[in-house]
């Protein structure tokens, strides 16, 4: 492990986290911090005490072959940071690990003693549930924060959720107490595929994330898995004429739900994202250095709206955070 102190001064850094388990369906929130660990080379710095926070009977150790020579991982979280340059550089420090079994508290205040050493200034925690939504259609993301100025100027959702909670919310309310900016994106997983993976609500926190931060993200093979298993979970469906007919319920629901209203700052953040992924004069930071072509996103886009409206949340299973 690299020590703290061994850690070069970050820049604009945003902590990005995510935990397997209750709060993590299809495992969509940890793949895409895995996923962004991979494509920009996240190097590992710390990783938690795992005799600290996990009954290793519920989270057991597992042994591999390293050479001929036996070894053991741990269940725990680790820490990694990743350098992103061009003309608008932003660090990102990732946290990526399994809901500890205890010491909930502890846990959080190691992280925000990292964050705080690193002069983090906004942490996002990425989660997923299960809910009441068709595979066919574009997968709800729900962006919340416990701060009102803060939901004010990102465009979030101040969360109002009163029951269990995870990590995750353990965690986003451990930021509130110290004064860290915090948000919370929600990948809504339909409960009738619930088995991981699923690279289609991975794709789309990864999408809400670079829409929160301003930063481009490298996809790689993401959207045509996000195809496959959408044309996969469409065959399955095919052959059950119940789970058929229920899709079709569930898509018809979500189709008629009430329209909000149109958001000229929604279409922007579409047209900004397409300039990203588009202008090959864009910087990694995000921005575009030529403008970028709005015809063409017009002819790729004619309805100009790609975001699906948010469908109601299933009951129980309301985000917390």
């Amino acid at each position: 492990m690299i020590e703290l102190e061994g850690v070069p001064e970050l820049v604009d850094p945003v902590m990005v986290a995510a935990f397997e388990g209750w709060n993590d369906a299809g495992d969509a929130a940890s793949t895409a911090v895995a996923h962004l660990d991979k494509e920009f080379k996240g190097e590992v710095f710390a990783a938690l005490d795992a005799e600290d926070y996990y009954d290793f009977q519920v989270n057991r150790p597992t042994v591999f072959l390293d050479g001929g020579v036996r070894k053991i991982t741990w269940p725990t979280t680790r820490l990694s940071v990743i350098r992103i340059g061009g003309d608008k550089p932003r660090d990102l420090v990732l946290v990526r690990g399994i809901e500890p079994s205890m010491r909930w508290r502890s846990f959080c205040n190691e992280l925000l003693g990292f964050a705080h050493e690193l002069g983090v200034e906004l942490v996002v925690v990425l989660g997923a549930l299960l809910g009441d939504t068709p595979h066919t259609r574009p997968v709800p993301v729900s962006g919340v924060t416990s701060d009102p100025d803060l939901a004010t100027r990102m465009d979030l959702e101040e969360t109002k959720y009163e029951g269990p909670t995870g990590i995750v919310g353990i965690l986003q309310e451990a930021c509130t107490h110290a004064g860290v900016p915090a948000v919370s994106l929600w990948a809504a997983v339909p409960h009738y595929v619930s088995q991981p993976p699923n690279p289609k609500a991975t794709l789309a926190l990864l999408n809400r994330l670079e829409d929160l931060i301003d930063l481009r993200i490298p996809l790689g093979e993401l959207p045509e898995d996000a195809r496959a298993w959408q044309l996969g979970v469409d065959q399955l469906a095919a052959e059950d004429s119940e789970v058929a007919e229920y899709v079709q319920s569930l898509e018809e629901a979500r189709d008629t739900a009430e329209l909000p209203e149109a958001s000229g700052e929604a279409i922007a953040r579409e047209f900004e994202r397409y300039l990203r992924r588009r202008d090959p004069g864009t910087s990694p930071g995000g921005h575009a250095t030529d403008g970028g072509d709005s015809s063409s996103y017009l002819r790729d886009n004619p309805s100009g709206r790609t975001r699906p409206p948010k469908p109601p949340r299933p009951e129980g299973e309301d985000p917390e955070d």
